[in-house]
């Protein structure tokens, strides 16, 4: 059977929260961002998640039926969302007794129109490797932002398409890692530290690269908490510290003329989306 991953629980009486399924016969990450999108606009529902990828055969739906099905008897209907390409396993799952929104074949009908052509019915495509050519770019991207992060090299640093900057702790390397993986971008971090701000130039390596450059800054209350988690009661987690560093970041930034985010409270998707309109980068 295909494997049922269970991936959090919010509430403590599981018991009275619906399940949410993501169906896939692929990843089912394509459902899980999808379905979890809808999600959000329900921020006060207890809710038990359950991802279900790679439903490969009829047999395999007829077993994920048989779990919703069980759910459905015992408790609150399930919701399902599925991204399901082939009709006979679509047409299986959504004979269960859950609430079943079909996440493609909702709309493949009507992009065929559009485009005057009939899709492949090949599952995997979003997340496989599809496109040789761009995964071939995603793959490099994620080698130079690992070679990149943190100021660890400065090779081929005139190849990178954006150099992110920041005080420690300010989420650089998530960013960089994430525009590289999902989008193939060339991105480089570079951490600043104390000694970066007595002149309020930018780093010396970074100079040439000004146009490329793109700060990130937080609230020191909340940089200080994170960093408690790594290094507790230390000068570096301090709140004055932190607070010094922020406000001669932003100062640098200002004087440079970069573009700066405060990411504070945003996600790593929220905080690359920005990045990738700011600065325009497109691939």
């Amino acid at each position: 059977m295909a494997d049922v991953h269970r991936m959090d629980t919010v509430g403590a009486d599981s018991s009275s929260a619906p399940t949410v399924f993501f169906l896939s016969d692929s990843t089912g990450i394509t459902a899980e961002t999808l379905g979890n999108t809808l999600l959000t606009q329900f921020p006060g529902r207890r809710l038990e998640r359950r991802t279900i990828p790679f439903i490969t055969s009829v047999q395999q739906a007829h077993e994920v039926v048989a779990v919703i099905d069980q759910l459905a008897a015992e408790g609150p209907r399930p919701i399902i969302f599925s991204t399901t390409v082939g009709n006979d396993i679509r047409a299986v799952l959504s004979q269960s007794r859950g609430h079943f929104f079909d996440l493609f074949g909702a709309h493949i009908g009507r992009l065929e129109q559009a485009l005057d052509a009939s899709a492949s019915g090949q599952p995997g495509q979003a997340h496989g490797v599809g496109d040789a050519a761009r995964y071939q770019s995603r793959m490099a991207a994620v080698e130079y932002a690992i070679e990149h992060d943190d100021g660890q090299s400065l090779r081929a640093l005139e190849r990178a398409e954006l150099i992110l900057i920041a005080p420690s702790r300010c989420g650089k390397t998530p960013t960089t890692m994430y525009l590289a993986l999902q989008h193939g971008i060339l991105a480089a971090n570079f951490p600043l530290v104390e000694e970066d701000f007595a002149s309020m130039s930018l780093p010396k390596p970074l100079q040439p690269f000004a146009d490329k450059c793109f700060g990130l800054t937080s609230l020191p209350v909340r940089l200080s908490q994170i960093r408690q988690e790594r290094r507790p009661g230390s000068d570096y987690a301090s709140l004055g510290q932190c607070t010094f560093e922020l406000r001669n970041a932003e100062d640098m930034y200002r004087v440079n003329q970069v573009p700066y985010v405060n990411s504070a409270s945003m996600s790593v998707e929220e905080i690359s989306a920005t990045v990738l309109q700011r600065m325009q980068l497109h691939h």
